[in-house]
């Protein structure tokens, strides 16, 4: 029975799902779900992430987490974490820049967070060192470096409209056999009782349900143990409107139309995931272009110019521009770092 199928039937069955639910089974469903049937990265997948299209990101990147041990003390062990880690691109840019950093690589133990059997078969062909863990709680209890690039925007979401002092829940249903977008009646939600104050009549605001437990284990690390996170996504300080998407083939297309054939994502709340890291420290939010600046990922370019001619230099000039430039992922991207109290933040970021 297809994926589209087996929702239909549980509509029948119970009623229509929360979006968080319906992303859950597209993404995640074991057989039919999304990340669980296919590697959907770069040229010939769906999207491209920033480690795909240079490998000056992650070169800046692992400079920016090696810093950040030197600043604490140079720990020994110390884990080096990847959550969403894609095709391990970004893991392995990371471990070539620092290998000339004293003492880091012998410090190390690289963990990769991943739930896609398949996707850990690619990362191991260019991370197999690597321990890897199906959940953030799972990983071992000392000093933590990680990066989260790209994760907090696929996991599910739940959507509601603003009705009155009251909200509707987004919720997925049937018209005939097809699946449609639709509202629940109106009624009060606690959690959202803050929202009432920054909202007018008609607003969605989107609520990822495992965003605080996953974002409050990473917190609770670095505050008891050291280390420093980076997450870098697409979103905003505070979630307003509708910001739920389907991506195939580096186009937009309808979310409902095929299940599991199309990643699902939502812009993160940073201002909920800032909250969630206490008692560890956050930086300010900034967008990836300046952040990437600070690195000095343009000194990186100009230097890996110096070899490329053609068709070569032009590709490496719009890769740099393409990461940092704002019209492009510099302004649509943003960044925020977490820290324990009493260590200075991440290189690239302020308190």
């Amino acid at each position: 029975m297809s994926l589209r199928d087996q929702l239909a039937a549980r509509i029948v069955a119970d009623g229509p799902l929360t979006l968080a639910d319906y992303m859950a089974a597209c993404l995640l469903d074991p057989v039919h779900g999304y990340y669980a049937t296919r590697d959907p990265f770069g040229a010939a997948g769906d999207f491209i992430t920033a480690p795909e299209i240079s490998q000056m990101f992650g070169e800046v990147i692992g400079l920016c987490l090696a810093q950040v041990w030197l600043y604490q003390g140079a720990p020994d062990p110390v884990v080096l974490a990847e959550v969403g880690p894609g095709r391990g691109t970004l893991m392995a840019d990371i471990l070539r820049a620092t290998r000339g950093v004293p003492g880091f690589h012998a410090a190390i133990r690289v963990h990769l967070v991943e739930a896609s059997p398949v996707l850990r078969g690619v990362q191991a062909t260019r991370v197999p060192q690597a321990v890897w863990l199906d959940e953030v709680v799972q990983l071992p209890q000392m000093p933590l470096l990680l990066i989260a690039n790209e994760f907090f925007d696929a996991l599910p979401i739940r959507a509601f409209q603003r009705s009155g002092d009251g909200w509707r829940e987004r919720v997925v249903g049937l018209k005939g056999d097809a699946l449609t977008l639709g509202l629940t009646d109106a009624a009060p939600h606690a959690m959202l009782t803050h929202r009432l104050a920054d909202t007018a009549e008609g607003d969605i605001v989107e609520v990822c349900p495992a965003l605080p437990a996953i974002a409050g284990t990473i917190g609770a690390r670095i505050a008891a143990h050291g280390g420093a996170a980076l997450v870098i996504d697409y979103g905003d300080w505070t979630s307003l409107g509708d910001t739920f998407q389907a991506v195939r083939g580096h186009g937009v297309v309808d979310p409902l139309a095929d299940p599991g054939a199309a990643d699902l994502t939502a812009h993160v709340d940073f201002a909920t995931l800032a909250a969630a890291i206490a008692p560890a420290r956050h930086t300010r939010l900034v967008p990836q272009g300046v952040f990437l600046e600070r690195l000095g990922i343009t000194a990186r370019a100009q230097a890996l110019a110096a070899g490329l001619t053609g068709d070569a230099l032009a590709a490496h000039v719009a890769a740099h521009r393409r990461l940092t430039h704002p019209t492009q992922m510099g302004d649509h991207f943003k960044v925020i770092g977490v820290y324990p109290d009493g260590a200075p933040p991440p290189p690239g970021l302020t308190a």
